[in-house]
């Protein structure tokens, strides 16, 4: 029921993958409202910090996933794919996690830059390496907002390809990440 099997996703692969999946698109909606804040605003230091707090979450809860996934490997792919399909699956997940990590990476870079800490919902602080390279915050800067766009661009994609394979190939792919029974 937890782990997965040859056929399904446990329950943690799934809560882990929706967990990410809410995490991720509440940063990417907070990161493009928050750019636009004004000085005088009062979410102007508020919206960073919770973006930062969710952001270190993301981290720890991506390692997670990293780490089950390696324990626990996934399902094989379903009997009626396409070779093209279980590669460029393949190839799409591979892409997310290492554009995640990229992104996650990169926002610490700039969070870090002049060498603070970067406080989680002050509770805790992730230490800072300070400045590693000249322009850190800025190059860092650049990376975190072209990989969270491309990433944004993959995720749809995954997201068409999961109601491809539920409504044009009515195969259990969608139903397996959602942990729905088939019934046949």
């Amino acid at each position: 029921m937890f782990k997965n099997t040859h056929s399904r996703y446990g329950l943690v692969s799934i809560g882990l993958h929706w967990l990410t999946a809410i995490a991720v698109l509440t940063l990417f909606a907070l990161g493009v409202w928050m750019v636009e804040l004004t000085y005088y605003s009062a979410w102007y230091k508020r919206a960073p910090d919770l973006h930062k707090s969710i952001g270190v979450l993301l981290m720890v809860l991506t390692l997670c996933r990293l780490l089950w996934r390696w324990l626990n490997p996934a399902p094989k792919a379903l009997g009626g794919h396409q070779r093209w399909e279980k590669l460029a699956a393949g190839l799409v997940h591979r892409l997310l996690y290492l554009m995640l990590l990229g992104i996650l990476i990169s926002g610490y870079l700039i969070s870090t830059a002049d060498g603070r800490a970067i406080g989680v919902f002050s509770l805790i602080e992730l230490p800072s390496l300070g400045l590693l390279f000249e322009g850190q915050a800025d190059i860092a800067g650049k990376v975190h907002q072209y990989l969270a766009y491309g990433f944004i661009a993959l995720v749809t994609l995954h997201g068409l390809g999961a109601l491809k394979h539920h409504f044009i190939d009515k195969d259990a792919s969608l139903k397996r990440m959602l942990n729905i029974k088939e019934t046949q």
